[in-house]
This record gives structure tokens, sequence and C-alpha cells, in this order.
């Protein structure tokens, strides 16, 4: 399988709701659905002439079926049985079945997430320096001490598309705000060190890796590790764990979600850019429960938008625009808590 094309999934399901849920969730996540078919409908032929990297399996009313059993006799590719009947795209059973299904996948045919790599490149590439908003009177008149520990802290949540659009985000905000950002990317690993000066190089925001054990800084964006949980200690400290992410995604957006929100309660929110899957919707009613703001790039600026699209159809996100307009919201917010304080 090569990296220049998504990994294709033929589907077999006995009940047409099964269908196009799987057809929602595996598309929505990077995957090419090559055939989604009742087995009654196909026949030897058809399997023999579907080209797929991947079999899903999911039989809901039959327990078995000879068309299944001869394709488990003559596939030379995976063949993976479901996880059962799929719950409602916005029921809270949703997320822990849509993390279960790619889990395996991933193991099986790999992470479509990985295909952000080769987009950085472009990103390090571009000489383009694009207006910068303006600071506001309110903020310019309280000036920040240099190093200040962030008393707000936002995420920035992304997968495919996300460095890009990440990156329009920062090149548009002005320094000198009162806020800390981490930036959560599901990226291949390899890409990691590359996503600092991709994403950051044209900002006044100082992109930079993780510290454990010191505090986050206003005017700063720390990248989320991928192969390590990132969570923070009583007094705010960031604590990289021994322990990896929970499956499927690294980093999860959900536990960042999570760990973010109980620390900084109504002092964070959430940035939800392009991305694949769902990643997110399980942990969003605990950040407004807290107090936390969650807001998502708008579908139509998206190259994918699959992410902050659940999170707008579950109800948690209460603003939507492109990157620039994301940024401006966000200084217009900031130069209101700061007249408010006054």
């Amino acid at each position: 399988m090569t990296e220049s094309r998504a990994a294709r999934i033929a589907v077999i399901a006995d009940t047409s709701l099964q269908r196009h849920v799987l057809q929602q969730a595996l598309s929505g996540s990077g995957y090419q659905v090559v055939l989604n078919s009742d087995p009654a409908r196909l026949d030897e032929e058809a399997l023999a002439a579907c080209e797929a990297d991947l079999w899903l399996v999911d039989l809901a009313q039959s327990e078995d079926s000879p068309l299944v059993d001869s394709l488990l006799e003559r596939s030379t590719v995976p063949v993976l049985f479901g996880e059962g009947h799929a719950p409602e795209r916005h029921s809270e059973n949703y997320p822990r079945w849509e993390r279960s299904l790619f889990s395996k996948l991933k193991r099986l045919i790999g992470d479509p997430a990985q295909a952000v790599g080769p987009s950085l490149e472009a990103l390090l590439a571009e000489a383009q320096r694009p207006g910068r908003l303006e600071l506001p009177a309110a903020l310019a008149d309280t000036p920040l001490v240099a190093g200040e520990a962030a008393k707000q802290v936002w995420l920035l949540a992304a997968s495919l598309g996300g460095p890009a659009a990440v990156k329009a985000f920062l090149d548009a905000l002005p320094g000198g705000l009162p806020v800390g950002f981490v930036y959560a990317q599901h990226i291949d690993a390899a890409f990691e060190t590359a996503l600092p000066q991709a994403v950051g190089r044209h900002s006044q925001w100082h992109v930079n890796p993780v510290r454990h054990g010191d505090t986050l800084r206003c005017g700063e964006v720390v990248i989320v590790p991928i192969s390590h949980e990132l969570g923070f200690t009583e007094d705010g400290a960031m604590q990289v764990a021994d322990r990896g992410w929970p499956e499927p995604y690294s980093p999860s957006i959900d536990q960042m979600m999570l760990n973010l929100a109980q620390q900084f309660g109504a002092h964070c929110g959430v940035i939800a850019f392009s991305g694949m899957g769902s990643d997110g919707s399980a942990a969003a009613a605990y950040v407004r429960r807290q107090g936390g703001l969650i807001w998502t790039q708008r579908g139509d600026s998206c190259a994918c938008p699959s992410m902050p699209d659940s999170l707008r159809e579950g109800g948690y996100s209460v603003f939507s625009g492109d990157p620039r307009e994301l940024a401006e919201a966000l200084v217009n917010h900031l130069a209101a808590q700061c007249v408010d304080a006054e």
C-alpha cells in the first residue's frame, strides 16, 4: 500500500443503518470505501473483482453467510469483523465504538492522519507573510511581563489539514496576548520535530516542544507530545507521563481536553481545526461543564471537516469561522475579558 492514496476498505453489512454509519465513519476518517453492500446482494464474482486493503464485515441479522465463509478462505488482505450494532452518531456510546473500530484499523492498515507529514514540506517552503491583526488598545495598554505563566490556556486540536489551518491562525494572531496554547496534532512521529517550524515560522508566537515540569508561558505554543500523555500538576506545570495516549489516537484530543479542563476549568478553551474522525467529541461535554469554550473551524475552509463537524453537530461549538476569523474572535474575546477585569 503506497502513501499516495487512502487505504481502501470494502464493507459488508446486513442493515442499511449499519452501512450508513460505517460509510460516514470511515470516509470521515480518511479511508476510501470501495464497496458497501448487503451480503445478499453480492456474489463470488463481485468479491473477486473488488480491490480492497481490508474487508470489514458487520452482520447484525445473520450469524453466518456462505459468502463471508468464501471471503475468509480466499482473501489475501485482512478481514475484520466489526464492533456490532453501531450507536447513533451523537449518542454517548458512539465515540467508544469509533475508537475501538479505528484502533483495530490503524493496526491493520495504518493511520490516514500520517498523510499530514508531506504537507509540512509545503508550509516550510511558503514565503508569504499574511497580514497580522492589530492588538486592541485594551490589551496593548496592559503589557505582559516577559515569560509570565499563562493563566488561560487554549488547546489547538487538528488532524488532516491541520498544520496549514493552525499556521494561518497563528500568522493572523498578534503577540502580546495573555494566553498560552497547547497544540495537539494527529501526525506521524517522524514529522513531530518539523511541526514547530512549519506552523510558527511567520508568526509572533514561539512554538516549542513540551518541557516536563515547566509552566506554559503567555505568547507560546507548546506541541503536545505524540508518544506520551500530557497533563498538568496542581500548580499548572506541564507533566509528561510515562504512559502513552489511550488508543487509537496519538495524541488523544479527547484525553488532552479532559486534562486541560480538569486543571484550568473556565480558564481554558478548545479550537478544533481541520481533521478526520470525531476525536474530541467524547470530552466536549466535560469541557463545557467545567466552563471552557469550544470553537471550530468552519467546514468550507477545512481540508477535512469531520472533526469540527462532529463537535458542531453535537451542539458543543459556540463559534465557527475560518482560521483568521477564529484568531480575530480570540483577540476580541481576550480584549473583552481585559475590559471586564478593570
